[in-house]
C-alpha cells in the first residue's frame, strides 16, 4: 500500500507545482436589470408575503429560478430611484453627487471610471447591451469594448440599435431583439472571461407588452395596501394624481411587460446552460428603481419611500454561492461594482463607496451596514418633487427635504412598513428621532453629501436632454 501511494502523492505534488497546473478561471459576470421594477415584482416575493401580497397572480418562473439557484437580496436598494441616476451608480460604485449624473438628462461622463474600465485592464471583454438612458447620449457606450444599445428611452417596437455606435433596424420588440444581442455576445466570448450588462426596457411607460403577453393576468385587479390613502408630505390636494390605484383595476400592462421580460431571462439563462457557461459566471439580477403604484397618492418612482427605493436584487454563482440562499443585510446599487472586482480577484477600488456583498452571498462572517443614506436631486421638470435626502436602517427611516424643515418624516418600519405613521413630532418616539438623526448626520459625512453644481437649480427652464459627454467633476 505504501509503495502505491508515495508514488502518487508525489505525482500530485508536481502537478500542484507546475506551471501548466490548471487554474480556475476567473468567473463572467452578467448584470440584467429592467427599468422601474418594484421590489415585490417577482412571484417568488408574492408567495412570500402570503396573506399581504398586492400581486398574488403574477407569475415570474425565471426569476423565481434564479432566487432558487441562488441569493435573494431580500433588502436591496438604489441610493438614488431615478433611471440615469441609478445606472451611473450601478458603473461607477459613487454617489450620484460624486459621479456627474443626478437627473436624467445628462450624458454619462466618458472618463469615468467603472467596473468595466477596471475588468477591462484586467483582462475582461466587456459589453453593454440595450437601454442606456443617460440623456440622448449615443455612440459606443464609454469603457465597454462592445456595446448593442438605443438612445434615450427608444420604443418598445422596430427600434433601431446603435452597434458599436453605429445605428442598425430592428424589428419586433426591444427587450426580445436585445435578448439576441446578448446571447450572440455570449456565444462568440464564451471562451475568455466576460462581463455584461443588459439594461431591459421593460417595465418602463407606456407599458407595451409583445403580443405573446398581451392577454395574460387577464381581469386581475392589485389588492390594496394601507398607504394608499397616505398622501406624500410635499404634495397638496391639488398634487394628487386624478385616478390614483386604489387597489382596484390596475395597469396590467405593467405587468405584462414584467412577465414578457421574464421570458428574456429565462433565454438567457438557457443559453448559459446550453454553453456550458452556468457554472462559471455570476449572474445579477435587479432594476434600477421601483415605482409607485397608487402609494402615498403616487405613481413614477421620484422620492423616497420604500416602494421607490426597493428593488429586487437576485445573485447566482454556482461555484461559490448557496443555493437558495436569503440575506436580509441591506444592500446597494452602489455595492456592485465593488463586489465584481471582489468576485474577479481584483483589488477594491478606492474611489468606490460600496462594500462587495460576496461574503454574505457566501454566507461568510461580515460586518455590515447598519445604515445608509438615500438622495434625489430636484429636477425641473418634475417640480412637485423637492430635493430630499433620508437615511435607512434595518428597522426605522428619517427623510429631510432641505429648507422645509415641516416636511420632516420618521417611519418605525418595524411597526409601520407602509409609512403611515410620521414620528417626526411625536414625543414618545424621541429616543428614535435622537438616534436616526445622529445617524443621518454620520451618513452624510461618510458619503461626503451635497447639492452638486450639476443638479437642476430652482427658477432654471427645464433643460433638454444632451448628447455630449462632459468629464466626470
Amino acid at each position: 500500500m505504501k509503495s502505491t501511494l508515495l508514488p502518487a502523492l508525489a505525482a500530485a505534488l508536481m502537478l500542484a507545482a507546475s506551471p501548466f497546473a490548471a487554474v480556475p478561471r476567473q468567473p463572467n459576470l452578467l448584470l440584467v436589470f429592467t427599468d422601474d421594477q418594484r421590489w415585490d415584482a417577482m412571484s417568488v416575493v408574492q408567495r412570500e408575503q402570503g396573506d399581504r401580497a398586492r400581486f398574488p397572480w403574477l407569475r415570474t418562473p425565471h426569476m423565481d429560478r434564479l432566487a432558487a439557484e441562488g441569493v435573494r437580496f431580500r433588502n436591496a436598494f438604489v441610493t438614488l430611484p431615478l433611471c440615469a441616476p441609478s445606472r451611473a451608480v450601478f458603473l461607477t460604485g459613487r454617489y450620484n453627487h460624486l459621479n456627474g449624473i443626478a437627473n436624467n438628462r445628462t450624458p454619462f461622463p466618458a472618463d469615468s471610471v467603472t467596473h468595466s474600465t477596471l475588468l477591462r485592464a484586467a483582462g475582461y471583454t466587456t459589453g453593454y447591451i440595450g437601454k442606456w438612458h443617460m440623456g440622448n447620449q449615443g455612440g459606443k457606450r464609454p469603457g465597454f469594448d462592445y456595446s448593442a444599445s438605443f438612445l434615450g428611452q427608444g420604443r418598445y417596437f422596430d427600434c433601431a440599435i446603435e452597434v458599436n455606435g453605429v445605428p442598425t433596424p430592428s424589428q419586433g420588440w426591444v427587450d426580445d431583439v436585445t435578448t439576441d444581442y446578448a446571447i450572440r455576445f455570449l456565444r462568440e466570448h464564451r471562451d475568455r472571461p466576460f462581463a455584461m450588462m443588459l439594461g431591459y426596457k421593460a417595465t418602463h411607460g407606456p407599458f407595451d407588452p409583445p403580443e405573446r403577453a398581451r392577454d395574460r393576468f387577464a381581469g386581475e385587479q392589485a389588492r390594496p395596501v394601507p398607504n394608499l390613502a397616505s398622501r406624500a408630505i410635499y404634495r397638496g390636494p391639488a398634487d394628487e394624481p386624478a385616478t390614483a390605484a386604489k387597489g382596484g383595476a390596475t395597469n396590467l400592462g405593467y405587468f405584462r411587460c414584467i412577465s414578457a421580460l421574464d421570458d428574456n431571462l429565462g433565454r438567457l439563462l438557457g443559453a448559459l446552460d446550453e454553453l456550458g457557461l452556468a457554472e462559471d459566471t455570476v449572474v445579477v439580477f435587479s432594476s434600477d428603481n421601483g415605482y409607485y403604484l397608487g402609494e402615498h397618492g403616487l405613481g413614477d418612482k421620484r422620492s423616497l419611500y420604500e416602494e421607490s427605493i426597493r428593488i429586487p436584487m437576485l445573485a447566482r454563482y454556482p461555484r461559490a454561492f448557496p443555493r437558495g440562499r436569503v440575506v436580509d443585510e441591506m444592500v446597494l446599487n452602489l455595492d456592485l461594482a465593488p463586489s465584481w472586482l471582489d468576485l474577479a480577484g481584483l483589488p477594491s477600488n478606492p474611489g468606490m463607496q460600496g462594500r462587495s456583498w460576496r461574503p454574505l452571498a457566501e454566507a461568510r462572517p461580515v460586518a455590515w451596514r447598519s445604515a445608509f443614506l438615500a438622495q434625489y436631486f430636484r429636477e425641473n421638470t418634475f417640480p412637485t418633487t423637492p430635493t430630499t435626502v433620508a437615511v435607512r436602517t434595518p428597522t426605522a427611516k428619517l427623510i429631510r427635504y432641505p429648507g422645509h424643515d415641516e416636511w420632516t418624516e420618521l417611519f418605525n418600519l418595524a411597526d409601520d412598513p407602509y409609512e403611515t405613521r410620521n414620528l417626526a413630532r411625536d414625543p414618545a418616539h424621541a429616543g428614535l428621532f435622537a438616534r436616526m438623526n445622529a445617524d443621518f448626520d454620520r451618513e452624510m459625512k461618510a458619503v461626503g453629501y451635497l447639492i452638486p453644481d450639476y443638479a437642476d437649480k430652482p427658477g432654471e427652464a427645464p433643460a433638454r436632454p444632451t448628447k455630449k459627454a462632459k468629464k466626470q467633476p
